[in-house]
């Protein structure tokens, strides 16, 4: 299968990227696919251009992506300022035809940054319509939607969780992907003291105790037409 993250920004993986390690060693392709350029992440370094910040959250989206065997696709809209527009979803209908994606991780529609609820929106409008001939783009319409699976959100929020996924065995190599996003792990220090270990560690290890193993990851499918399947698509 062809797996892929559609997130607002880089990092934002991080609430899938244990599953997707596992789809990788089933043999599925993986995406990652980040629908803005970042470039607001540096609360440590504010005034650092647009330009130059883009290109450093780029480069290290790339980077966790060759290292996790899979690929990463950036369609650079500005961060913070995410709006649903006509031109926005041809963007991200095309890199769901380019991805050919059988299965599909996004945010939840109810979370704390506008820009993670905008994706969630355009993900359940534009799965359907990638697979639709009348909105045409490089690459061919899909031939059926994709799963698609929401992830859980940062933050007190209630989270409606029904399918997990033991990541114990890949925990480490998780946390050893997302340091590539260097420039968010000094960010988060700066901010909050803490970093990408102790934001993982805490949610996966709680989600784990629930459903008894040490990690886990913590999913929803999507309830629209299409993106819930009647066989197993989860590793």
């Amino acid at each position: 299968m062809n797996v892929v993250s559609i997130m607002a920004h880089p990092d934002d993986e991080m609430r899938c990227l244990g599953t997707m390690l596992k789809c990788r060693a089933r043999g599925d392709t993986l995406w990652f696919v980040s629908v803005t350029d970042g470039s607001k992440g540096f609360v440590q370094q504010p005034d650092l251009p647009r330009e130059k910040a883009a290109a450093i959250r780029h480069a290290e989206l790339s980077a966790l992506a060759a290292a996790a065997g899979g690929q990463a696709l950036l369609l650079g809209e500005p961060d913070e300022f995410l709006y649903d527009t006509p031109e926005v979803r041809m963007k991200l209908i095309e890199a769901i035809r380019q991805t050919q994606a059988d299965l599909v991780f996004t945010h939840n529609p109810e979370d704390y940054n506008a820009d993670h609820t905008t994706v969630s929106s355009l993900v359940r409008h534009c799965a359907m319509q990638a697979c639709l001939p009348v909105l045409p783009t490089a690459s061919a319409p899909l031939a059926q939607m994709p799963a698609i699976f929401l992830v859980e959100p940062h933050g007190t929020f209630a989270f409606p969780a029904s399918h997990y996924v033991d990541i114990g065995s890949v925990f480490e190599r998780k946390v050893e992907l997302l340091q590539l996003h260097r420039s968010q792990e000094e960010a988060m220090q700066a901010a909050f003291q803490h970093g990408l270990r102790e934001v993982c560690a805490r949610l996966e290890s709680y989600r784990g105790s629930l459903v008894g193993c040490a990690y886990a990851e913590a999913f929803v499918p999507m309830s629209a037409r299409g993106a819930m399947k009647p066989y197993p698509v989860l590793p």
